[in-house]
């Protein structure tokens, strides 16, 4: 346990970011689930509609480093590609 007060409150902050840090994780994985499943769906409106969103929240969790840059560039990137590939096939 810690015995100063700096360590005391480094444990508060810490506590404080974890939780912080793990409902941003949730957010994003629930929201990239949402959009895969629109697209399997293959409800193409709705996925496009959905997009903005999702990639929002992608990169605001690079931004605060919930992810890396790459990782959030390669979600955008697949989503981006399998909601092309609806759009063409619906046509």
């Amino acid at each position: 346990m810690a015995n100063h007060y700096s360590s005391l409150k480094r444990v508060r902050q810490t506590a404080r970011w974890t939780e912080m840090n793990r409902r941003s994780k949730a957010r994003l994985r629930h929201q990239i689930r949402a959009m895969r499943k629109v697209v399997a769906d293959k409800d193409a409106n709705a996925a496009a509609a959905l997009l903005p969103k999702t990639f929002s929240i992608i990169d605001r969790s690079a931004k605060i480093g919930i992810i890396k840059k790459n990782t959030a560039a390669r979600y955008k990137t697949k989503l981006h590609l399998r909601l092309k590939t609806l759009q063409g096939s619906a046509k």
